[in-house]
C-alpha cells in the first residue's frame, strides 16, 4: 500500500466519475426551457427579488452541525481497534468525547446554536 495504490484509487475514481457524467449525456435528452432557469424553492413560484441576503447563523447552525458530524466518522477506527487495544482506547475516545463536548459547550456559549 504506497503511493501506487492512491495513484490507482484517484484513477479510478475519475474514471467511474467520467463515465457516469458521460452515460448521462449520452442517454438524456437536453432541453432548454425559461421555466429551468427560475429560481425555485419548496414548489412555490418566487415573487419580486430572488437575491436576498439570509442570516448568518443558518450558516453557522448547518456548519457546526457538519464539524459534529464528521468527528462522528473517526469514531469507525476506534470501533475496529477497541477491543484488541483495550483499555487505552476507551479512555482515548472518552477524551475525545470530552473535547468535542467542550465544543459543543463553546458553541452554545456564543450563541451559534440559537436558532433565529
Amino acid at each position: 500500500m504506497g503511493a501506487s495504490s492512491m495513484i490507482v484509487l484517484i484513477i479510478a475514481a475519475l474514471a467511474f466519475s467520467l463515465i457516469a457524467i458521460m452515460v448521462a449525456k449520452l442517454l438524456t435528452k437536453a432541453t432548454t426551457n425559461p421555466q429551468k432557469s427560475e429560481p425555485y424553492e419548496c414548489g412555490i413560484p418566487t415573487v419580486g427579488k430572488t437575491w436576498v441576503q439570509l442570516n448568518v447563523g443558518y450558516y453557522l447552525f448547518a456548519l457546526i452541525f457538519l464539524i459534529f458530524d464528521v468527528e462522528l466518522i473517526f469514531l469507525y477506527p476506534w470501533a475496529v481497534v477497541a477491543k484488541v487495544v483495550g483499555w487505552v482506547a476507551f479512555i482515548e475516545v472518552v477524551v475525545f468525547f470530552f473535547i468535542l463536548f467542550m465544543g459543543f459547550l463553546y458553541a452554545h456559549k456564543k450563541g451559534a446554536l440559537k436558532w433565529v
